[in-house]
């Protein structure tokens, strides 16, 4: 069986180095900062890599640089 699965994942429980897919944003994330993610190029089945977690969550879509907060990076779901 291979390692790698489907089974989404919160982006904060992601370790620094590894590359993911965006799953998709719940339903925690308010209206308001959801579209503020879309625009930064959150779109769903979009790679990104995770950079650090601590003390934030930052991520890099395409050529955007994301900090996040952990209350946030909770709620966006991806898979490896």
């Amino acid at each position: 069986m291979s390692p790698h699965h489907d089974a989404r994942l919160p982006l904060a429980f992601i370790p620094p180095g590894e590359e993911v897919r965006l799953a998709g944003l719940g339903d925690e994330i308010d209206a308001l900062q959801r579209e503020q993610l879309t625009a930064y190029g959150l779109a769903e089945n979009r790679p990104l890599r995770v950079l650090q977690q601590k003390p934030m969550t930052v991520i890099l879509a395409e050529e955007v640089e994301l900090a996040l907060e952990h209350s946030v990076a909770r709620h966006i779901w991806v898979v490896r």
